[in-house]
């Protein structure tokens, strides 16, 4: 199976996100359904604060990201890459070891769920 690299999603709200505009994107998320953001390269974007409840992170590209107090649990993150974020008080899903999580926060590999 081939690895799907990161890519620029076209949707309105992940612009938002590209922008930092994290109150911007929290607001209008709240009108919003299913947002799937799978294979999203969000590289070196600050979303602290992100509401991620719901949001389908799957393959995405988090790359020296700033997730600092985001909460992931409800989010999916399968297939995901960490690699140097800042992780600090974020929560992530409960089938997400912590070796995974450290694996790919060290290592860049992609999380598997349990």
């Amino acid at each position: 199976m081939a690895q799907q690299l990161p890519k620029m999603l076209d949707h309105p709200l992940y612009e938002l996100l590209q922008d930092e505009d994290i109150e911007g994107f929290n607001t209008q998320k709240a009108s919003a359904s299913n947002l799937d953001f799978s294979g999203g390269h969000f590289r070196g974007l600050d979303l602290r604060g992100i509401d991620a409840d719901g949001i389908i992170f799957k393959g995405a590209y988090f790359r020296g990201a700033d997730l600092r107090g985001v909460d992931f649990r409800n989010a999916i993150l399968e297939g995901a890459s960490i690699g140097e974020a800042k992780i600090s008080g974020a929560y992530f899903p409960k089938d997400l070891s912590a070796e995974e999580i450290r694996l790919s926060l060290e290592k860049g590999i992609r999380m598997r769920y349990r």
